[in-house]
């Protein structure tokens, strides 16, 4: 999932999710299925109350932008992917909704075996203990790798240990912040700050024990993942979905299609007018011909 939502804004929350599930999940699948899962992934998140209402934009009214990316993530989870990378799930969120899509996709995980990888900006407390593991990345450079719960004890031994009633993600990301030249709260530059982490981690026991577990994975044979060739539908059906789609779009759309029509008709009237009762003889011909031929030069103008 993109941080930047790539949504039909005409459509409702029921109709994405149900075009998506239409084209994605497999086409052995029957289609009472298919609408029964796509209401159970809008209700894991929380969009059952929304499922009428239009996406929104342009000027009209419709989701918010927590709702808009929670949808996103729903069409997503459709076919409980093996392997799900999130960008930013839970910008323009509040922490209780933050705390609430990634609980439920923390169960998803677990429940169909899924590995989720995702960026995160200053997550709350409660948000931060749900992830297993945790990467800390500055200046293209690895600073932690490693379980989450084991991050304090290494900055503790560094030297930057997490003062009380301070979250440990927002710590984490003001000692490694390296947007601004200025020292930072802690009384040090950033950039060596960023160092010091770097060859810390390089020589900690958590890095030692990252490797080893990297090699015991790659020794390891895995399930084969189900090509992507079983989880697409048949070439009449993409066309029939896209093309329904797509008329809606553009039927629901006032810019695209109606305004354009009614320019079309405008247009059309008032070239009509300048044959209006001209008459059929010799000398209306000829007016006929030079009325053509100026409407034929403005047109070229034009373009």
């Amino acid at each position: 999932m993109t941080q930047e939502q790539v949504l039909t804004w005409t459509l409702t929350v029921k109709e994405t999710v149900y075009y998506s599930a239409e084209l994605q999940l497999p086409k052995s699948m029957p289609k009472s299925e298919k609408r029964e899962r796509a209401d159970k992934t809008i209700r894991e998140m929380g969009l059952q109350n929304s499922m009428n209402t239009r996406i929104g934009g342009w000027g009209i009214k419709g989701l918010s932008g927590g709702q808009k990316r929670r949808l996103s993530i729903c069409v997503e989870l459709l076919t409980h992917p093996k392997f799900l990378l999130l960008d930013e799930p839970v910008s323009g969120l509040d922490s209780a909704s933050s705390f609430y899509v990634m609980s439920r996709i923390a169960k998803l995980t677990q429940q169909y075996q899924m590995t989720v990888i995702t960026a995160i900006h200053q997550p709350s407390s409660q948000v931060f203990g749900l992830f297993n593991n945790l990467c800390l990345l500055s200046l293209g450079k690895t600073l932690y790798f490693g379980p989450t719960f084991a991050a304090n004890q290494f900055f503790v031994a560094i030297g930057f240990p997490c003062p009380e009633l301070q979250s440990p993600a927002d710590h984490y990301l003001m000692t490694i912040n390296s947007d601004f030249d200025e020292d930072t709260d802690i009384g040090n530059d950033p950039n060596e700050v960023i160092h010091l982490l770097a060859e810390a981690y390089k020589s900690s026991e958590v890095y030692m024990d990252t490797q080893r577990e990297i090699a015991t994975l790659c020794t390891q044979k895995g399930d084969l993942i189900e090509g992507r060739d079983g989880l697409q539908t048949s070439f009449i059906t993409q066309c029939m979905v896209l093309s329904a789609r797509s008329f809606k779009n553009m039927y629901r759309d006032l810019g695209y299609y109606w305004l354009r029509l009614g320019i079309y008709i405008a247009l059309g009237f008032a070239l009509g007018t300048l044959f209006y009762e001209i008459g059929f003889e010799f000398d209306s011909i000829s007016v006929s011909f030079i009325l053509k031929c100026s409407s034929v030069s403005v047109m070229i103008l034009k373009e």
